[in-house]
């Protein structure tokens, strides 16, 4: 597992007592001038012939340690009408070993691994654009519902579990666009679902047993301290604190299990992914600074890597684009027990793979 990097310069790197008065409210420095110790790798994961990528946001680790679990949008960035397998495996030479949830996923979005080694998946059904035929819940439909719902998959592509209901439903129903998914060392499922800005939106985490119940909600839609808008990421760290990228809100949001707000991170940027390893080195991919939120132009896209335990940042790989006009840079990203970062790209439809420097 790769740790805190020491050798970051000394201004880059943000004491405890900092974080703790800065992270608490808004307009905190930007972390842009930090070292990047990081090269890229472009194209090491190689699709089968005549197979092009497509958006993704959903990259996670197999048990492994070093396979990678992909969850992409068909070649464009919906499945919505496509044939192909959009969950797939590669291994750790980048091929494709294993490739499954044909006809199944609208908008793959989020993808985690379970310490059994299954495979969650969330169908956010909010890709697209406005032209995707996403079937809605009517009661005249000629098709099927399908979308807003929470897949786990055995290892070999079994479907086991479907949780919400196809087509999505509100309160006191569920799923409606579930961007992440976690499971808990004691089985316990977490879902963060909206993945709009518009007032009224949905905006909370959903926590469910092992059994698949629901146990608790959390969360609604706004920019005070104890809400939320778009609710992209879950991490867990080695306390069992769940950390929620509040992508909307350009920070994240730090709980316990049950819900209770135990801090808040302005940063790690505009977080649209969220990893943490085993030693609680975090990584924060900011996917959309600029552009796609003016507000928060000041700060550079790409991964931020830090410090879980105190919110230290101590380093940044950048993104190549200097003025991308939508999103670029990695919106998910995952790290293999090596060290070696993946991003999963939106909108370059790639997955790029970054190695520590010698």
């Amino acid at each position: 597992m790769c740790s805190a990097f020491s050798a970051a310069p000394r201004a880059a790197v943000l004491s405890l007592a900092t974080v703790a008065s800065l992270g608490a409210q808004p307009g905190v420095a930007p972390t842009n001038d930090l070292p990047n110790p990081y090269r890229t790798v472009e194209g090491w994961a190689r699709m089968p012939a005549g197979r092009t990528w497509g958006s993704t946001s959903a990259v996670d680790i197999d048990r492994d340690g070093r396979s990678v679990w992909v969850a992409e949008r068909c070649g464009a960035n919906s499945c919505a009408g496509s044939a192909l397998p959009s969950v797939l495996l590669f291994d750790s030479t980048g091929t494709l070993v294993r490739a499954f949830g044909a006809g199944l996923l609208v908008a793959p979005h989020g993808i985690h691994v379970d310490r059994d080694g299954n495979v969650w998946v969330t169908d956010c059904a909010c890709t697209g654009g406005r032209n995707a035929p996403v079937t809605p819940v009517t009661k005249d439909s000629a098709a099927p519902p399908r979308g807003h719902q929470v897949f786990e998959f055995a290892p070999d592509g079994r479907l086991l579990r479907t949780l919400g209901a196809a087509g999505g439903a509100r309160a006191p129903g569920y799923f409606w666009q579930p961007n992440d998914v976690l499971v808990a060392p004691d089985g316990s499922v977490f879902v963060s679902e909206g993945h709009s800005s518009q007032p009224g939106s949905v905006a909370r985490v959903l926590k469910f047993d092992r059994a698949g119940t629901l146990v608790k909600t959390w969360g609604t839609f706004g920019k005070a301290s104890n809400e939320m808008d778009q609710p992209h990421a879950l991490a867990m760290d080695s306390r069992g604190r769940l950390f929620v990228g509040d992508r909307g809100n350009d920070r994240i949001l730090i709980f316990d299990q049950d819900g209770a707000l135990l801090d808040t991170w302005y940063q790690f940027g505009r977080p649209s992914g969220i990893w943490i390893d085993a030693r609680d080195t975090i990584y924060v991919a900011d996917s959309e600074s600029g552009s796609v939120a003016p507000a928060h132009g000041a700060w550079k896209r790409g991964i931020r890597i830090g410090s879980a335990r105190t919110g230290a940042v101590t380093a940044l790989i950048p993104d190549p684009a200097t003025n991308p006009p939508s999103t670029s840079a990695a919106e998910g990203v995952a790290v293999d027990a090596r060290g070696v970062i993946y991003g999963a790209e939106v909108g370059p439809r790639a997955l790029k793979r970054y190695e520590r420097i010698p």
